[in-house]
């Protein structure tokens, strides 16, 4: 498959998402918790210190001190942190378990297959172009709001966008998950609820040695501990993501969340979740 053809499928992703309106409302929520940022932080700095604050219009008691403008901004980008890979990881979901379910459509299928391409390329290029797309919300999404808090405050933590490369190595896992799903069932909505349980259950799962201790079974605890080595580490991710942007001012159990497990065994599955849904798209009769 040409490189031409590959842009072309991710350009038709884009096309997609903007003909049902997943494009706009994709980037319209993310727009939404910019501006709710934007307007609802107001500092008042003096001589590189935070004078005053206030946050949702609720000032912030400053007992009569001023505060470390940067400990604070990078007090703030670490726990934002987490709560942007939550969203980063949704709204991705969202905007992309549509793809395999609306490419297996009666007449859209046709017309694909109808094509000198490869199945397993076409595939592979319409995850390419969920991947892209999911990217770009990062970095409108991130990207936005770091400028507000460099602008705010002039303070730069580089960390704060290098983030945005764990979330988006997390949303890969999901996708790819997503696409798996989206072979055997054809179904958006069946694609959505199974890889938000995906997620859910294995965030779960990073307490795998206290469930398996409650378990009434060696089989069962054993389960428990497969399950965990198998499935991705959203858990440890997400936690990755703090410890990257928070550095060394952060606990060193959340900086242990940086070692390589967590990173190699959800490569690892979305690298299997890949081939079973190539394989599976391959040997479909449509």
């Amino acid at each position: 498959m040409s490189a031409r053809a590959v842009l072309a499928n991710v350009e038709e992703v884009f096309r997609e998402a903007a003909a049902r309106w997943i494009l706009l409302t994709y980037f319209t929520i993310s727009s939404l918790f910019i501006l709710v940022f934007g307007l609802a932080v107001n500092l008042d700095v003096v001589d590189g210190a935070l004078a005053g604050a206030k946050i949702f219009g609720k000032s912030v008691d400053m007992a009569g001190e001023k505060i470390s403008l940067d400990k604070l901004v990078l007090g703030f980008e670490t726990g934002f942190s987490g709560f942007l890979y939550l969203v980063g990881t949704f709204l991705a979901v969202f905007a992309t378990a549509h793809l395999v379910p609306r490419l297996q459509e009666k007449g859209t299928i046709d017309l694909y297959l109808s094509r000198p391409v490869g199945r397993i390329p076409l595939l592979l290029s319409r995850y390419l172009g969920g991947m892209v797309l999911s990217a770009a919300n990062l970095i409108f999404l991130i990207g936005s709001i770091w400028t507000i808090v460099v602008w705010k405050t002039h303070v730069f933590h580089p960390r704060f966008l290098a983030a945005g490369l764990i979330i988006l190595f997390a949303i890969s896992a999901l996708l790819a998950f997503a696409f798996l799903v989206g072979v055997l069932t054809s179904s958006t909505g069946a694609s959505i609820m199974a890889t938000y349980a995906l997620f859910f259950l294995s965030a779960l799962l990073v307490t795998h040695d206290r469930i398996a201790a409650a378990m009434s079974s060696d089989w069962s605890a054993g389960l428990i501990h497969g399950l965990y080595w198998v499935l991705p580490k959203m858990a440890e991710l997400g936690q990755a993501v703090v410890a990257l942007v928070g550095g060394e001012d952060i606990p060193h159990r959340v900086a242990a969340s940086l070692s390589f497990a967590p990173f190699v065994t959800t490569g690892a599955f979305t690298l299997v979740c890949l081939g079973l849904a190539s394989w599976l798209f391959q040997k479909k009769d449509f």
